[in-house]
């Protein structure tokens, strides 16, 4: 266990995939405290913590004990996220939890992708 601290607070923060995506827990959003978290990484290492790793989010957030508003963006789509997101909503509004749909794409050179503008 890391020593107790003071809670970090930053504007954007990449929550880590792969194996990495284990050690995201309450604990981790109790001490980094972010406006935005970047859910990336589809892959399958991260489908199968994906659940955990937002049931965190909430557990942690819980505990801040401030208004402020979070913004979750996942920058890929997943039937673990629309079922989370499906069956947390309400607890989310609680604690001011956005979750950013992909709904938006970006046209560049003949080619179009997924975006979302975040700005602070």
């Amino acid at each position: 266990a890391a020593p107790q601290g003071p809670p970090v607070y930053v504007d954007l923060a990449y929550l880590p995939g792969s194996w990495s995506a284990r050690t995201v827990d309450e604990e981790f959003f109790r001490r980094v405290r972010s406006l935005c978290y970047v859910v990336s990484g589809d892959d399958h290492l991260k489908e199968g913590v994906l659940r955990a790793l937002l049931d965190a989010l909430l557990a942690g957030k819980h505990h801040w004990g401030s208004d402020i508003q979070v913004t979750l963006i996942p920058t890929f789509d997943s039937l673990v996220m629309h079922e989370w997101y499906q069956e947390t909503h309400e607890r989310q509004q609680e604690l001011g939890i956005t979750v950013l749909g992909s709904n938006s794409t970006v046209a560049m050179q003949d080619e179009t992708f997924p975006a979302c503008k975040v700005e602070f």
